[in-house]
């Protein structure tokens, strides 16, 4: 098979298309793709474990406790202890972290069009089911 044709190939290169692409968008805010990923998933959820964090965006335990040291520092969030277990630590967006969100969500989706441009909206709906189902999404995590 050549390597043009290969679906890791194409993938991966797609990936680094994209994740240049979010990362120069996203540096006005001071914040990498992987960050606003937690972001998000703070802004939809309130807060968050750690663990569950890392499960929403398929990542390693070991992975995200980086990601959120770099986060807290930057002052993007806090880790709270749970009220309802002590013995479990809840991340919550800090104000900083919180008062960006319209404007990152506004950008994201600027960027999503952009780099879906060149496909109709019926390509676009079939890329992203595709991309659903490599990525077995539809299963529960």
């Amino acid at each position: 098979m050549e390597l043009q044709s290969c679906i890791n190939f194409l993938l991966t290169t797609a990936q680094h298309e994209v994740f240049q692409t979010f990362s120069a968008g996203l540096a006005q805010f001071n914040i990498t793709p992987g960050q606003y990923g937690v972001l998000s998933c703070l802004w939809q959820n309130g807060s968050c474990t750690p663990k569950e964090i890392a499960q929403i965006l398929r990542l390693e335990n070991s992975t995200i406790s980086g990601v959120l040291d770099r986060m807290q520092k930057r002052g993007l969030i806090d880790r709270v202890v749970d009220p309802n277990d002590r013995r479990s630590v809840r991340v919550v967006p800090t104000e900083e972290g919180g008062a960006m969100k319209d404007d990152v969500l506004r950008l994201i989706e600027e960027l999503n069009i952009d780099i879906l441009s060149g496909f109709t909206a019926e390509q676009r709906a079939t890329l992203i089911s595709c991309l659903q189902q490599i990525s077995k999404m539809d299963e529960p995590i």
